[in-house]
């Protein structure tokens, strides 16, 4: 199946696939060449032998035209999926992205100053509770003489979304010991962790990767850099607000927006001596949130009211879907003609326009969010 990222694309094959016309086109070719040969007309009807025979070898032919067509798809980017897309991006230099594990800042407390430095070393665990889920410091830390606590970066031993959502204080447990009393506790929301790259999100990057190839600092390479420092990031823009300053906005999976953490490893990525140009200087920074309310109500048909209940169901997950999309990519304008055409196609008649949000042009790192949603229904009209 060719990817949604080439919309514009037209659908190829590279053999025919059809079985009836595989089988039939072997049925008249045989006939043909029988009276060719003969002088006669020899016509294969169901049940013959010699047309059980040849639709056998069209099976035959049937499995090796769709391996073909297959085997010329995985070449392209448009089709290629799995193992095959891995071995287009080598091409580029692109790998697809392994799963990545959660991170979060872990805070030290001591129950009383020491005389001397405490050190934490690296790799220090802690845990939410029992199971396999644990957090280890990335960095040894110090806590001064004098002072009582440290705050520490921390990666969940566990790749993958598993380590993310843990809330500040729910990571509270100790696993290894100290020879003094000490507490810990998460300051940050765990966050960041992801399974390995999908076949979507690794083809966009492998579009993009021809931008990386600029030794100028283009915008697309920037673009391409900030995407492979996490399969999370799924919109990147990127803009110069003054000469030689290059600031960095990245959006998540989900219209979800980046932690910290996650933000110092897109500084990171696209930081590196090797990517940025001398003059520039690098900022990776959070998208700008605009918050909207949204009061949504809709009126259905008289004819169509024995379906309330169904249409309601539709309602509520149209106008869902609108406000997840309207976060999905930056500098999305908030569109409520987008949400009437969404609530209309679910079965409503028509939608009160004056209580939806205006239409607003947001700029380009920009992100509508919804605050507050009420669906309303308005009741029954005539056609």
């Amino acid at each position: 199946m060719k990817s949604d990222l080439f919309p514009t694309l037209a659908d190829i094959f590279f053999a025919e696939r059809d079985p009836a016309t595989i089988e039939r086109n072997i049925i008249r070719g045989y006939e043909d060449a029988f009276q060719l040969q003969y002088g006669e007309e020899r016509r294969l009807f169901p049940g013959d032998p010699i047309r059980l025979h040849l639709e056998t070898i069209a099976f035959e032919v049937i499995v090796l035209r769709q391996l073909i067509d297959h085997t010329g798809k995985m070449n392209l980017l448009a089709y290629a999926s799995g193992d095959f897309l891995d071995h287009l991006g080598i091409w580029l230099g692109v790998r697809r992205l392994p799963a990545q594990s959660a991170l979060t800042t872990l805070k030290f407390a001591l129950s009383t100053p020491q005389a001397g430095v405490s050190v934490i070393p690296a790799g220090t665990r802690a845990t939410p509770g029992g199971g396999d889920i644990i957090f280890a410091t990335s960095a040894v830390a110090e806590i001064p003489e004098g002072a009582n606590e440290v705050k520490v970066p921390a990666h969940c031993l566990v790749s993958g979304v598993v380590g993310n959502g843990f809330v500040p204080g729910q990571v509270r447990r100790i696993v290894d010991p100290f020879p003094w009393q000490m507490n810990v506790e998460n300051v940050t929301v765990s966050a960041g962790g992801v399974d390995i790259e999908n076949d979507e999100n690794l083809r966009e990057r492998i579009h993009l990767a021809p931008e990386a190839f600029s030794n100028a600092g283009s915008k697309g390479a920037y673009i391409f850099w900030a995407r492979s420092a996490s399969q999370l990031i799924v919109d990147v823009e990127v803009s110069t607000p003054s000469p030689g300053v290059v600031h960095i906005y990245s959006l998540l999976a989900g219209g979800g927006l980046p932690s910290q953490e996650l933000l110092n490893d897109v500084l990171a990525k696209c930081n590196d001596d090797t990517i940025r140009p001398m003059t520039d200087h690098v900022f990776a920074l959070p998208p700008d949130l605009v918050e909207y309310d949204l009061r949504l109500i809709w009126f259905l048909e008289r004819a169509r009211a024995t379906s309330a209940t169904s249409i309601t169901n539709a309602v509520e997950q149209a106008a869902n879907s609108w406000i997840l999309w309207q976060k999905m990519k930056l500098g999305r304008d908030i569109n409520p003609s987008e949400l009437i055409k969404r609530v209309v196609a679910a079965g409503a008649k028509r939608v009160s326009e004056a209580e939806l949000p205006p239409f607003t042009v947001l700029d380009f790192n920009q992100v509508a969010v919804c605050a507050s949603l009420e669906v309303i229904f308005g009741g029954i009209e005539d056609g």
